[in-house]
């Protein structure tokens, strides 16, 4: 069966001929000649039954390329073009002029007329071409020593040549492994000192590799990978492999919480939560649901975070270190209190009097405060309501409670309290009255806007409040005599004044 030719590379060259070309295709075994058009090829290699490499007679014009083995010619019209345009190629740098003993490094050829390269040559070796311009040939260096010329092969010819030289890369020394044990999961850093590092292109733990992050002449840092028992360690740089370390794994064991301290927080987070349990050294992540905390301090008993926001409600906290996750523990979210009435709104400046406190999320009550001053006890009645004993204090106040949740400011509802004087009395107008009652005392004093009673000798009288210092009460019937005149408010008992009956 006749060959099939389906490519060349390169289509067009010198009429000089001396031209490389490949030609691709099929049938290619027991190949005996290559033409191009009616001349032919001045050498012909058979590379494989697909490929063929020829170099071209002297020509002109545009011409058919065929190939000939024992089963006939092949008939594709596949073409060549001879051309007087393509200049010769020149190569004015390389980039690095030297380079390892090993190759496997960059290099970039700069020059002129460089399109179409088809060949680079280091001394004797060819190296791997990864790119072509006009004005640039980057390839990676082939392996050898000393110094050889470079050159580069185009359709339009051979370039001049430029030196390159090898050079020898000292064989990588390592000393030590900062730390020389870790976690079975792996993931922890290890510090690997020597000398001869730069360069390090791979850490080897046994057969596993590691994850470089960083390299000096001295140091290569690493991410251990996940491993077990004591593996040897090794670096490879353009100088070889190094001589191995020991590194071994350590099983972790997995992290227990016992204790949140405290238990409960602000919904908008920001406090200081303390956790307490064992084999907590290491803990990379501590999560409040799906939400991660803050780590401000580790050791092996405790781990000490900063709680992030969380709407109210109950969430699980964990700790993650490289032994694995621990049991959850109940942390509560707490909801901001809110005030929004007391009751009485008065009291004494003396303090001592019962206040009932009704708001929302008052469960966790830790303090209540009239203004600055701490009630002297408290009693968490419910979620919506407190009764405190009011401390001494003076003047209008707003009664706060606080929880884990924040302390209670100002909003909907009257959360006010004032300390109000204790009522005196300084006289009675008139000071006598009929035994059958109904005559209109006027009683002068201070602090008697809140008056609640007016007694003559214990009986209840009615009366008028007219402003913080007059108070008009209508005497009751009582026998003759003298009896005490006493008017009480939320701020207490007045002193009594004596009033005559006859």
């Amino acid at each position: 069966m006749a060959p099939v030719v389906t490519s060349i590379s390169p289509t067009q060259g010198s009429p000089a001929g001396g031209t490389a070309v490949t030609i691709n295709g099929s049938g290619f075994t027991g190949a005996f000649a290559a033409r191009f058009g009616s001349q032919l090829a001045t050498s012909v290699v058979v590379v494989s039954d697909t490929q063929i490499t020829a170099t071209t007679p002297a020509g002109s014009g545009t011409v058919r390329v065929t190939v000939t083995t024992p089963g006939g010619t092949s008939t594709q019209n596949v073409t060549f073009t001879y051309t007087l345009a393509v200049p010769a190629p020149v190569i004015t740098s390389l980039s690095p002029p030297s380079g390892p003993a090993a190759g496997g490094n960059t290099v970039v050829i700069n020059g002129t007329n460089l399109s179409g390269a088809t060949s680079v040559l280091f001394g004797a070796t060819a190296a791997t071409i990864t790119g072509v311009t006009a004005t640039q040939v980057t390839v990676t260096a082939p392996a050898g020593s000393g110094t050889v010329n470079v050159t580069v092969t185009t359709p339009g010819g051979v370039s001049n040549a430029l030196p390159y030289t090898y050079t020898v890369v000292p064989a990588p020394v390592i000393t030590s492994l900062s730390p020389p044990s870790g976690p079975a999961a792996g993931g922890n850093t290890v510090v690997i000192n020597g000398t001869n590092l730069s360069g390090a292109t791979s850490v080897l733990f046994g057969a596993t590799a590691a994850t470089i992050t960083g390299v000096t002449a001295t140091q290569v840092t690493v991410t251990a990978p996940a491993g077990s028992g004591t593996v040897n360690v090794t670096v490879t740089t353009p100088g070889g492999v190094s001589n191995a370390l020991p590194y071994t794994y350590v099983a972790v064991p997995a992290p227990s919480i016992s204790t949140l301290t405290p238990p409960n927080g602000p919904a908008a987070g920001g406090n200081t939560v303390v956790i307490t349990g064992t084999n907590l050294s290491g803990a990379t992540l501590v999560l409040f649901g799906a939400t991660p905390a803050t780590i401000t301090g580790v050791t092996p008993t405790q781990v000490t975070v900063i709680a992030p926001a969380g709407p109210p409600s109950v969430v699980n906290v964990t700790v993650t270190t490289p032994g694995g996750t621990s049991n959850p523990l109940p942390y509560i979210y707490v909801a901001v209190p809110v005030v929004f009435d007391v009751e009485p709104h008065f009291g004494p400046e003396a303090g001592g009097n019962t206040v009932v406190i009704s708001g929302s999320n008052l469960l966790l009550a830790t303090s209540v405060d009239f203004g600055p001053n701490p009630a002297a006890a408290f009693t968490v009645n419910s979620d919506s309501q407190v009764t405190a004993t009011a401390p001494a204090g003076t003047g209008t106040v707003v009664v706060t409670v606080t929880t884990p949740g924040g302390t209670s400011s100002v909003g909907p509802g009257d959360p006010y309290y004032t300390y109000l004087g204790t009522p005196v009395i300084t006289t009675l107008t008139p000071d006598t009255g009929s035994t059958s009652g109904g005559d209109a005392i006027t009683i002068s004093g201070s602090h008697l806007t809140f008056t609640d009673s007016v007694t003559f000798g214990g009986t209840p009288a009615p009366f008028v409040v007219v402003s913080d210092n007059f108070v008009v009460a209508t005497a009751p019937p009582h026998a003759a005599g003298n009896v005490s005149v006493q008017v009480h408010t939320p701020g207490g008992n007045s002193n009594t004044l004596p009033f005559t009956y006859s």
